[in-house]
């Protein structure tokens, strides 16, 4: 049965629409994958010479022990970001005689159809061959390789399991990262235990007691099972319940009951985002680029030049990241817009109030980099009135000019659907627009002034929304029709 779902599968790429962009991008992700396992090998073969110049001090082998489970945390943390989701099309066989055992085992085993599981045997074996089959003969050597692809394994499942939850409840991905984060900390910036130590402390005694390779064998074996039946538990999620809801406003969250029409269009595009993995991904994102202030404001070399940048990425970062798609986040039911009793007003209006809101948000989150002093902040708050004015607008604008169509089932992970060349032609506005306004005042000594009109700008275009929209509205008018038949085009 499971050929036969690979056998469908293959079938449905060949005769998709796509099949030739879909293959060039398969080529070029092939070869750029090809071109990361080379490197990988390369480093393999030499980590003996790599091991030796970090830790002169240290035996290779005690050193080789303590870096594995290091490396088993950070592959993890990869895996929750990059790894796909194994998928198969379920609906089509739920009223066929298959059984769920069959469809569940085949999600389960093309899980296993992932770079990220040969990365450890390439970089590990290459060590394992060279030094420990040696001084420590066969059986230590197959001990350590088995339980190197154990831990693959379990990280794999373990990742997967975390994503399927999290498909569910977003806060469990966030949870996660958490742990993982803490997990760190406590070794490299509290000093409470060494993962080092730890790590040591098992494959050290698998070198003495190479029995010991059942437990990352075990726990391998449990976390495919409890993928296994987390998925037939789950298989039909989508079902339609056989009770009948009652009736009730489409925005559920209170806050955005007082806009009244327009909150009920913002709460919508919120169950998108939450409900669906890509947009999903750039909310995700937004969190995690709050931390980008770190990397600059803690270098003093960094001038206030870059503070424009951050600022205007950290409380901008979702208008960004989330409005580059603009309106192909609807692609599957863009023809309903169209002849819906939704002015397109009225939805341009929703937008907006979403930007707004969202970066008002992250402006908050931000507030905490008061610690690199006032000023930090000040020009924080002076790009989110600019992000709010002029970068809500361009990418508004952008988006009448976006005919490329998005699956929201698929993660952001290598995932080039939807990206064109307005995305490109984008960035370059959004970038150099505020440094075109600072920067000649900047070099004449007067960057508060700089500042001020950058903050005025992005008042005047706040207050004077009313207009944008209508000529947003005139300009979609003139190009819905292109924008439809390009969503259309799967």
């Amino acid at each position: 049965m499971i050929s036969t779902f690979f056998d469908h599968e293959l079938k449905a790429f060949w005769r998709s629409k796509n099949t030739g962009k879909s293959i060039a991008v398969k080529v070029v992700m092939g070869v750029l994958i090809l071109i990361l396992f080379l490197y990988v090998l390369v480093f393999g073969v030499f980590l003996d010479k790599i091991l030796g110049a970090m830790f002169p001090q240290e035996n290779l082998t005690i050193a080789f022990c303590g870096i594995i489970l290091v490396y088993f945390l950070s592959d993890l943390l990869m895996r929750m970001q990059l790894q796909e989701l194994p998928t198969l099309k379920v609906q089509p066989y739920l009223h066929l005689p298959v059984k769920r055992n069959s469809v569940v085992g085949y999600l389960a085993l093309t899980a296993l159809l992932s770079f990220f599981n040969l990365w450890p045997i390439i970089i590990f074996g290459p060590f394992i061959i060279k030094v420990i089959l040696p001084a420590s003969g066969a059986g230590v050597a197959v001990a350590f390789i088995i339980s190197i692809i154990a831990l693959a394994l379990f990280n794999n499942y373990l990742a997967l399991y975390i994503k399927r939850k999290a498909n569910l409840n977003g806060w469990i991905f966030l949870i996660a990262g958490g742990i993982l984060a803490l997990i760190t900390c406590g070794d490299y910036l509290w000093h409470i235990y060494s993962l080092k130590a730890v790590s040591y402390l098992f494959f050290g005694n698998l070198i003495i007691k190479p029995y010991l390779v059942l437990l990352p064998i075990v726990l391998a074996v449990a976390l495919y099972y409890v993928n296994f039946y987390y998925l037939k538990g789950n298989l039909y999620l989508e079902e339609l319940s056989s009770k009948k809801e009652d009736a009730k406003s489409s925005t559920e969250i209170p806050f955005l009951g007082r806009f009244g029409h327009i909150g009920d269009l913002v709460a919508n595009e919120v169950k998108l985002i939450l409900r669906n993995k890509r947009p999903r991904s750039a909310l995700i994102m937004g969190l995690l680029f709050m931390f980008y202030g770190l990397i600059f404001y803690t270098n003093p070399k960094m001038g206030e030049g870059f503070k424009v940048f951050v600022g205007m990425f950290m409380t901008g970062i979702f208008i960004i990241n989330y409005g580059q798609f603009m309106f192909s986040w609807q692609a599957g039911h863009f023809d309903g817009i169209l002849v819906s009793k939704v002015k397109f007003t009225d939805f341009l209006k929703a937008k907006y109030l979403l930007f707004t809101i969202v970066s008002t948000v992250a402006f908050i989150l931000t507030t905490p980099y008061v610690y690199f002093g006032w000023r930090t902040v000040m020009i924080h708050f002076v790009m989110y009135l600019w992000n709010l004015g002029i970068n809500t607008t361009i990418v508004l604008y952008f988006a009448n000019r976006n005919y490329k169509r998005i699956d929201l089932s698929k993660g952001a992970s290598f995932n080039w659907e939807g990206v064109g060349a307005s995305q490109l032609l984008l960035s370059f506005p959004l970038i150099l627009f505020p440094y075109l306004v600072y920067l000649p005042f900047k070099y004449l000594g007067y960057t508060n002034v700089g500042l001020a009109i950058l903050a005025v700008i992005g008042v005047a275009f706040i207050i004077t929304r009313d207009f944008w929209i209508k000529k947003l509205d005139q300009d979609f008018q003139t190009k819905r029709f292109k924008i439809a038949e390009g969503f259309r085009n799967k």
